[in-house]
């Protein structure tokens, strides 16, 4: 019998209490977070009361010792810097999700599932082959598996939403001083889905956190502004115009948007580098996996290449 991840379990509570995240104990919190040990209990709570018979059949809710088990794998890998250990979650990966789908309501969730069983898959493909030769990516600067990606993207059609949210918001991007086809991170960030949110507290189509939501100018809590299409783009436009402008580079500032500017400027200085493709082994490994599919998902599905400067508005 298996049993689910800590993120599929609290994903699962809250799908089967109809997509909206479990109620914390005491008050929401300026950031509306809830803690880690009310959403073991609420979830586990929610699984035992609600869960189906055929789906209590195939998974049982971890302990606590499985769990926090898990939850150390999962941090280690997404911090760590071999793509090996990421690797080595795809069965639990896609256990969850595959429970998932089969509970009403998890739609919300399952984005940002698909997005992590992507980079799992991405990581399995970088440690069975060898290393990319160049060409590079895009003119200016050779991005590490650049082409993997290109070939993971053109093999998928485009996400239901772009047809209705592409046309839209490319205007909104522009109008913010980046290019318009940026629009397209979307993909990438919730997979076109307005309500996509991740057990991280990150929500909306470019899933912002609550903290960086605020500084941005949008409430978080009643109403919930990351969800509004047209006032996430603007809040998304602007924090990636800030990036661009710090660093002077896309590579960079899509570095910055997935693992912090902090952490990429202090990367920089360290290995007194100018580049991502420089520091690229020195990040997390979530964030060389993101970067070449962000330029990636805009080539393909737009013609732009922003790599090494091009596209620069």
């Amino acid at each position: 019998m298996k049993w689910c991840s800590r993120w599929g379990c609290g994903l699962l509570g809250a799908a089967l209490a109809g997509g909206a995240e479990p109620p914390p104990k005491e008050p929401p919190a300026a950031t509306n977070e809830i803690s880690a040990d009310a959403l073991y209990e609420t979830g586990k709570d929610l699984f035992d009361t609600l869960a189906p018979p055929e789906l209590k059949e195939q998974f049982e809710f971890p302990d606590r010792a499985q769990w926090d088990a898990f939850v150390g794998r999962l941090q280690r890998a997404l911090a760590g810097d071999d793509p090996a250990a990421l690797a080595q979650l795809e069965p639990e990966a896609r256990a969850t999700l595959a429970t998932l789908r089969l509970v009403p309501g998890s739609e919300d969730y399952l984005g940002w599932l698909d997005e992590r069983l992507d980079y799992i898959e991405a990581a399995k493909e970088i440690v069975h082959q060898p290393p990319p030769k160049p060409p590079v990516a895009a003119p200016g600067q050779f991005i590490p598996d650049y082409d993997l990606w290109l070939r993971r993207v053109q093999a998928r059609p485009r996400p239901a939403g772009a047809e209705k949210y592409v046309p839209l918001l490319k205007p909104v991007f522009a109008a913010g001083g980046v290019p318009g086809e940026l629009v397209w991170l979307a993909e990438v960030e919730s997979g076109f889905n307005p309500n996509g949110r991740s057990p991280s507290g990150a929500r909306g189509l470019y899933q912002l956190m609550p903290a960086t939501a605020k500084e941005l100018g949008l409430r978080t809590f009643l109403p919930d502004e990351r969800t509004d299409p047209d006032k996430s783009a603007q809040a998304a436009s602007r924090l990636l115009r800030e990036l661009h402008a710090k660093f002077g580079d896309w590579p960079l500032a899509l570095a910055a948007y997935n693992a912090d500017a902090g952490r990429v400027q202090r990367t920089l200085d360290k290995q007194q580098a100018r580049t991502f493709s420089a520091i690229a082994s020195s990040l997390s490994v979530e964030t060389p996996l993101y970067v070449p599919k962000v330029l990636a998902t805009l080539k393909v599905r737009s013609g732009v290449e922003l790599a090494g400067g091009a596209g620069n508005p």
